[in-house]
């Protein structure tokens, strides 16, 4: 009899153990969940209606703007020339017409 009721009691307990895990945790939260990615989007859009407007955008032609990217990719394929940092600034004091360093 012991074991019967020790049974019983095991079950009901797993029974609302597992009735509780179902239980949302956060109602609260959850009805307003998203609204600050929404609001941050809303926030960085200049013109919500943009897609609307269909007259071109004015600007640079495709052969021009090939060129300035070819000049930029090109910029980068030589590394510039390294700079000797022990040297800056000698030899460039300017003297003052009475010969004194300024």
């Amino acid at each position: 009899m012991h074991n019967t009721i020790l049974k019983t009691a095991l079950a009901s307990l797993m029974a609302s153990a597992g009735l509780i895990a179902c239980a949302p945790t956060t109602p609260h939260l959850d009805t307003r969940f998203g609204d600050a990615v929404n609001t941050a989007k809303a926030q960085q859009t200049i013109n919500p209606d943009a897609s609307l407007n269909t007259d071109p955008v004015a600007g640079l032609d495709g052969q021009a703007a090939n060129a300035v990217i070819d000049r930029y990719h090109k910029s980068y394929e030589k590394p510039p020339a390294p700079v000797d940092v022990f040297t800056i600034g000698v030899g460039s004091s300017t003297t003052s017409s009475s010969g004194t360093a300024r």
